[in-house]
């Protein structure tokens, strides 16, 4: 038994799907099946019940991953402790971004980080909110930049940092790409193409919430998971869609990115971006990037 096959199954466990859990262990389905396997195996149980369509956990699998999680839980502890007490070592950053934080906020600040703390190395991990924080309090990361949850756990810190600005993704040859600005009214009988829920809340919150506050009903004709899929999908004609404003350096043809003319309510905040670190956690090199990252701030809100 091999703490990457307890990954594999708790990483399955937390997804429900094959597919996703490779995705986000950066692993092949084929593999991520395989290490499952040899894991049953090697206990003589079944651990997981799989048809083509859904994947659940057996009585003995729920069992044993409680039981994994603990493991892995205390794995990722000695490994963080054990490199905060090696002074003689360069120290590491280990930093998680959401995908508006790795292509928007990050290109701006790390150059300068670097350049004021040459001696920190600095690793990134790009993934979504929801995989960021169990990260976060298991020790894996220090610090991440992310969406705040509406439900926030009282063992990390949080620190707001901006609000991103919403705009339109149209494809180049309709009507409203030739506009100045869009309202949400201009869009009230145009498909729409907006993110999936489960791993996308906010934005897929924002899209539903603009369109209720205006009185209208949006009306989705896509659902997708990532912005380069999403805004190629406008690309194709298929339906319109409002994103994180910097999804127009996306390299995708055919699409234009129109300004959005939002009124003053709820939904104008949703696209926050905070840091989030482990409350009471002594980390030097977290506490630098948090000064460079708060004296570079305003410069760098003024362009999201």
């Amino acid at each position: 038994m091999e703490l990457r096959q307890l990954r594999c199954l708790v990483e399955v466990a937390d997804t429900l799907h094959f597919g996703r859990a490779a995705q986000n262990l950066d692993m092949l389905p084929a593999s991520l099946g395989r290490q499952i396997k040899m894991l049953e195996e090697d206990l003589g149980t079944r651990l997981l019940t799989r048809t083509t369509r859904s994947v659940a956990l057996t009585e003995a699998g729920r069992q044993f991953v409680d039981a994994a999680r603990d493991i892995l839980n205390q794995a990722d502890r000695l490994e963080a402790a054990f490199r905060e007490n090696r002074p003689e070592q360069t120290p590491i950053l280990r930093i998680g971004v959401i995908d508006s934080a790795a292509a928007g906020l990050m290109p701006q600040l790390l150059p300068h980080f670097r350049e004021v703390h040459p001696d920190i190395d600095v690793e990134l991990l790009e993934q979504k909110t929801i995989r960021l924080l169990p990260r976060l309090l298991s020790g894996r990361l220090d610090i991440a930049i992310i969406r705040s949850p509406e439900v926030r756990d009282s063992r990390l810190e949080y620190q707001h940092l901006f609000y991103e600005t919403a705009v339109v993704a149209v494809p180049e040859t309709h009507p409203l790409a030739k506009y100045s600005s869009v309202t949400v009214e201009d869009m009230a009988d145009e498909p729409l193409i907006v993110p999936e829920r489960t791993s996308r809340p906010h934005s897929h919150d924002l899209t539903m919430k603009l369109f209720l506050e205006a009185g209208l009903t949006a009306r989705v004709a896509q659902i997708a998971e990532e912005k380069q899929t999403i805004v190629s999908l406008v690309g194709t004609g298929i339906g319109l869609a409002i994103v994180p404003r910097w999804a127009s350096r996306l390299a995708v043809g055919g699409v234009t990115f129109v300004p959005l003319d939002l009124p003053s309510g709820a939904a104008r905040n949703r696209l926050d971006l905070s840091a989030v670190w482990v409350r009471d956690v002594r980390h030097p090199a977290r506490d630098s990037f948090l000064t460079v990252l708060k004296e570079r701030l305003s410069s760098i809100a003024d362009t999201a």
